[in-house]
């Protein structure tokens, strides 16, 4: 799991500094088109990433247990006032 996570910062951080560099030059040949398909698809990535951590701790970590308990305290929790 912190191979997954050192893995997210080292894109995240490879994102951020070639990000300013390309967003200058891209302008200058190709104006904004495009730009929102992938910003679109890096929020989808990183969204794919946290679903993954939290998987990985679900499974792995225990957290399984915690979940399990919390589904059945909300459930408990419906069902008493039906």
């Amino acid at each position: 799991m912190n191979a997954l996570l050192a893995l997210m910062t080292r894109v995240h951080a490879w994102y951020l500094t070639g990000q300013e560099r390309d967003a200058e030059r891209d302008a200058e040949r190709h104006g904004d088109a495009g730009q929102a398909t992938v910003e679109y698809a890096l929020v989808l990535l990183g969204a794919a990433l946290v679903a993954l951590l939290v998987v990985a701790w679900a499974t792995a970590g225990g957290g399984a247990g915690k979940i399990g308990r919390l589904f059945d305290r909300v459930l408990d929790a419906v069902l008493s006032k039906v």
